[in-house]
């Protein structure tokens, strides 16, 4: 059968439509057409594609992803995970909204792939996946560490376990486990992070019904293994989740700094019950400490106490017997010569893995990722993942100060709409940014990009 001829592809440009939409001057109508210049929404994205060509990740990619039989037709496969992560990137938080970016008439182009991939090639390509190969996989976050400069003391390594909720409860490795929503169907991954560089360095999923310290420690060493040297980490915290001898005696072992909240335990509840003699006053207002000798040598249990009334926003646990009060046990090896009060603020600022945590489910879209497979899921956190250890190191390259997260990155940078074309046979990507300030602000990122590592910054993304 022949193809309809009726109608060219310049007669369909050209149709347009009137619309009325109100103004304050009264209603007005637009008109809409058609164009067939090859527009994008992503032009931004030209900013991304070329830090990775910068780096040769395409290189470091294609090394670590499996390979097997395909047709000659087939996309590489790391066109099809460099779509993924620019998908990502632009807020797919589904393969298919992923697939969905192919209506850009040059996302293509400026991600520098042959084409986005379809859902059913992400599947496949996904599916192939294994316990090995994902684990591969997982060392492009100890290559994004390589990129790190080394930190005077040591970074501090975070580490936290998170439940997935996954409700239709579909795919592989989704079991009832605990939650803070109460038992739920989800996964309980494993993440470690460097608190100073804010990356993620370490990933494994697990079964939703695992015990928080089960498989913590092999976590642990495996994590520790993949680091770059020059990455040497000075101090672990957790909380009392991996409060466990395992973990503990495999920092002691390392000859490694840790310092981790611990369960109240029927012995540090008796402690908690002491009366105010007991207790040695602090520096901070409402807050009191004692310190127990702990069975092994060189440990230490620091139980703190504070008081309701005057610190309403204090963390730790009620106890019936002691109303008034929220209880809170460490256990550390820092040397006694460090006070109480000064290991409790040092672990404190483990919180901030739950911003990690909180803008990978919500903006790199871990929480909704998943497919039927438990390594194919896997396989797609640890992209995401690398996704957003990429927005870390392009935020360095750009000099930046303090951390940006994605939903700025895309509003200020990655999404800019652009005219794709050829002028004399070359790729030429014309940016829509009108005005003197927005031009200059442009161009010193493309400068920032294309000069030495150590040149000056670029003015805030937030600006």
């Amino acid at each position: 059968m022949e193809k309809n001829q009726s109608m060219t592809p310049q007669q369909e440009a050209n149709q347009t439509v009137r619309v009325e939409i109100s103004t304050s001057g009264g209603p007005s109508s637009i008109r809409i057409g058609f164009t067939d210049q090859r527009l994008t929404a992503h032009g931004g994205m030209v900013v991304w594609s070329h830090f990775l060509q910068r780096h040769g990740f395409r290189k470091v990619l294609a090394d670590l992803l499996p390979h097997g039989p395909s047709s000659p037709n087939a996309f590489l496969p790391s066109d099809i995970a460099l779509g993924l992560l620019g998908g990502i990137i632009s807020g797919a938080d589904k393969l298919s909204r992923v697939a969905w970016l192919a209506s850009d008439p040059a996302v293509a182009e400026v991600l520098g792939i042959e084409a986005v991939p379809s859902q059913s090639t992400l599947t496949r390509f996904l599916g192939v996946f294994s316990q090995r190969t994902s684990t591969e996989l997982g060392k492009l976050h100890a290559w994004a560490a390589g990129k790190l400069p080394s930190h005077k003391g040591g970074y501090t390594l975070d580490m936290d376990s998170w439940s997935l909720l996954h409700e239709d409860g579909h795919q592989e490795g989704v079991e009832v486990g605990y939650t803070r929503n109460g038992p739920k169907p989800c996964h309980r991954p494993l993440v470690a992070a460097l608190a100073e560089a804010r990356m993620v360095v370490g990933y494994w999923l697990r079964s939703g019904n695992t015990n928080c310290v089960n498989g913590a420690a092999e976590f642990l060493r495996h994590t520790l293994d993949s680091l770059p040297r020059h990455v040497a980490v000075g101090l672990v915290r957790a909380d009392s989740g991996f409060s466990h001898a395992s973990v503990l005696e495999e920092l002691e072992s390392r000859r490694m700094s840790y310092v981790m909240a611990t369960r109240l335990t029927k012995p540090i509840q008796s402690v908690c019950r002491h009366d105010d003699a007991a207790w040695e006053k602090t520096d901070m207002e409402g807050m009191e400490v004692q310190e127990l000798e702990a069975e092994q040598v060189g440990r230490r249990i620091l139980v703190l106490r504070q008081r309701i009334a005057r610190r309403p926003e204090a963390g730790g646990k009620l106890l019936l017997e002691v109303p008034g009060y929220r209880f809170q046990a460490l256990v550390t090896n820092l040397p006694r010569s460090m006070k109480p009060l000064a290991v409790w603020r040092r672990y404190n600022g483990r919180a901030d893995i739950e911003n990690r945590i909180k803008e990978l489910g919500e903006q790199f879209g871990v929480k909704r990722l998943a497919c039927k497979g438990f390594w194919a899921t896997e396989a797609l956190h640890q992209i995401a993942i690398t996704a957003y250890n990429l927005c870390v190191l392009l935020q360095r390259r750009l000099g930046q100060e303090g951390h940006v997260q994605l939903q700025t990155l895309r509003w200020r940078l990655f999404t800019k709409a652009a005219v794709w074309s050829r002028a004399q046979g070359k790729p030429t990507l014309k940016l829509a940014v009108i005005g003197k300030e927005q031009r200059a602000w442009w161009l010193q990122i493309l400068e920032k990009l294309t000069a030495h590592p150590n040149c000056n910054a670029v003015g805030s993304l937030a600006a």
